[in-house]
């Protein structure tokens, strides 16, 4: 074992140390290169409660918002094939986003205020996070309407939960929410099949990732991590939380379940320009395009945990420029942990975290289970082991 694959193994060993509140239940971390997997590790348990089953390499996790990016490639593919104008309204491939009003507050009596949008939404707007969609976790009107008007959680996985009011005028600034949920619903409107089928066919099976879906097989759910809740002093409860197996919508933004491994292979093809180990997902060119900000003079801005038990404050590389990609956040000054500018990232809502640099052709993932978002422990464990990574490529 080389010195970065020992430091990389200490942090996932220090970050899920037993003996005291604060620390991750269970930790899988993977690197890739161009040509395969270059580390894997895994440390602790897969809960802090029943059978303590240690965390292995092959646990399946809840992906959350790590879901996003391979949506974004399905709607890719789709434009690649002319199925899709990204810059036509979205209301040509799907009658219902044209129904959707913005909202102006509440009146007196708590009402929200809605009126139609003065333009309509683009699949582009979708894909770029403009089109005045959030989350009620990150949103206070959204918040509002879901405890004064009922407002369906999204994790509900119905069509309810997707049916809400535009924050803004659609392209007017970047808000991190549902679009990608209404993406994946264009790409079943031009392909006639669900979003997972797609995805089967056209990503997983290419990728060779069979570990991969919105409904699990049961050897995937003998393999699940536990999802679990921080208090507020430290320790964890595991949660009861299993995202619809069987949901009306095929979410998206942050339906599905897989392993580490599975979602490397599919951070490889982004380094590979759009290949894959069975087969060829996007066109070198798609992916050249793909990477690129898409957002005109906007930023990605800091996200407020509105909602404290699901998220806290959440900004990558506080005071640095950012935008966003298809499907991705782009930083574009270089990061204190050695990632350069111009690379690819995201995270889900348990804290998980990748990043994709096509740079220097190497990416990397971390996969825990806690809510809220942006866990001390497992960020900072993360943002270690991004860290160690790029020291070890500047020793070379």
């Amino acid at each position: 074992m080389g010195q970065r694959d020992s430091e990389l193994n200490a942090v996932l060993r220090d970050v899920t140390a037993a003996g005291g509140a604060g620390q991750v239940p269970g930790v899988v971390a993977m690197l890739t290169d161009r040509n395969g997997t270059v580390f894997e590790g895994a440390a602790g348990l897969r809960s802090v409660g029943g059978t303590q089953q240690p965390m292995t390499l092959d646990t399946v996790f809840a992906m959350f918002s790590t879901t996003k990016a391979i949506t974004g490639t399905a709607v890719l593919q789709c434009v690649e094939e002319g199925l899709v104008d990204l810059d036509a309204p979205a209301a040509r491939y799907l009658p219902e986003i044209g129904k959707l009003q913005v909202i102006d507050g509440f009146d007196a009596s708590g009402a929200p205020v809605l009126r139609a949008p003065r333009r309509e939404i683009t699949t582009r707007m979708l894909l770029l996070h403009t089109a005045g969609l959030g989350y009620s976790f990150f949103d206070e009107t959204y918040h509002r309407l879901a405890v004064e008007h009922g407002q369906p959680s999204i994790i509900t996985g119905t069509r309810a939960s997707l049916e809400t009011p535009l924050l803004f005028e659609p392209g007017e600034r970047w808000q991190y929410g549902s679009n990608i949920d209404w993406a994946g619903l264009v790409v079943e409107a031009v392909r006639g099949e669900r979003l997972g089928d797609v995805m089967a066919e056209r990503i997983f099976a290419p990728l060779g990732m069979a570990d991969t879906a919105f409904t699990m097989t049961p050897e995937m759910e003998r393999r699940r991590a536990t999802v679990h809740q921080r208090g507020a002093d430290g320790t964890l409860e595991p949660l009861d939380l299993v995202l619809p197996q069987d949901p009306e919508v095929h979410m998206g933004g942050h339906g599905l379940y897989s392993t580490a491994g599975d979602y490397t292979k599919f951070l490889r093809m982004w380094l590979g320009d759009g290949a894959g180990e069975h087969g060829r997902v996007l066109s070198p060119d798609a992916v050249r395009q793909a990477v690129l900000n898409g957002l005109d003079g906007q930023q990605v801005t800091m996200l407020p945990g509105v909602e404290p038990e699901l998220s806290h404050d959440a900004e990558f590389f506080p005071g640095r420029r950012k935008s966003w990609a298809y499907t991705f956040m782009v930083n574009d000054e270089d990061a204190p942990t050695g990632r350069p500018a111009g690379s690819l990232g995201w995270a889900g809502l348990a804290n998980l975290y990748y990043w994709i640099d096509r740079r220097s052709g190497i990416a990397g993932f971390w996969a825990t289970q806690i809510l809220p978002f942006v866990d001390p422990a497992s960020i900072g464990g993360y943002l270690d082991f991004e860290t160690i990574t790029y020291r070890s490529l500047d020793r070379k």
